[in-house]
């Protein structure tokens, strides 16, 4: 039975178990290629998986996430969490329980903390990556910003892996799925794995 070093199940977020250790092994495969990029952090559930695998390899991990939230986390909204809510600042701030989270897991060598969008964050960023996982905010916008951003910046035979992908409306937000049918309909992608709503398609 595979181990982690921190239960997953312990962190706020929404990734599926099966989904978790397929990022783990999909970034295990991809570390030879350059450093994993994720998009979208929240409280770190994904890191856990992530960070391991690149921990375990000698990678590193760049976790990029502006830390106040996606549309369906703010007030009013399905998935709002008051204990993630900052009183002062009058915005949710994820931040903390993230780095709670790393050093938890033991990963604060290895998981580096970006805190921004990840649009304006790829303007800058000038290496191929081995491993690119879009799970940001589900608005059209920031999907599209996440893919374009980043999408040219895996390495040949490195790995995009999209989470909430639900060809079905009824299961969730469209934004996702769009994107994933950009990536193959690019052909720079073909798809080479799907577990739930997890997609992962290799850089051709």
């Amino acid at each position: 039975m595979r181990t982690l070093p921190l239960d997953p199940d312990s962190v706020k977020g929404f990734l599926d178990p099966e989904e978790g250790w397929a990022l783990h092994d999909a970034a295990l495969a991809a570390c030879s290629l350059g450093p994993v990029i994720e998009i979208g952090a929240y409280c770190g559930k994904s890191a856990i998986y992530i960070g391991s695998a690149c921990k375990a390899a000698g990678n590193t991990m760049f976790s990029i996430d502006h830390h106040c939230g996606s549309e369906e986390n703010q007030p009013g909204w399905e998935w709002h969490d008051a204990e993630l809510w900052d009183e002062e600042a009058g915005r949710l701030d994820t931040l903390p329980q993230f780095r709670r989270t790393l050093r938890l897991a033991g990963l604060d060598e290895t998981v580096v903390p970006m805190v921004g969008r990840s649009g304006q964050i790829s303007e800058f960023w000038d290496r191929p990556c081995g491993m690119v996982f879009i799970d940001g905010g589900h608005s059209m916008d920031a999907a599209l910003e996440d893919l374009h951003g980043w999408a040219g910046k895996i390495a040949r035979a490195g790995t995009l892996a999209i989470h909430d992908v639900f060809p079905d409306p009824a299961d969730g937000g469209r934004a996702p799925f769009e994107i994933y049918r950009m990536a193959l309909a690019s052909n720079l992608f073909e798809e080479v794995g799907s577990v739930k709503s997890l997609r992962l398609l290799k850089r051709l």
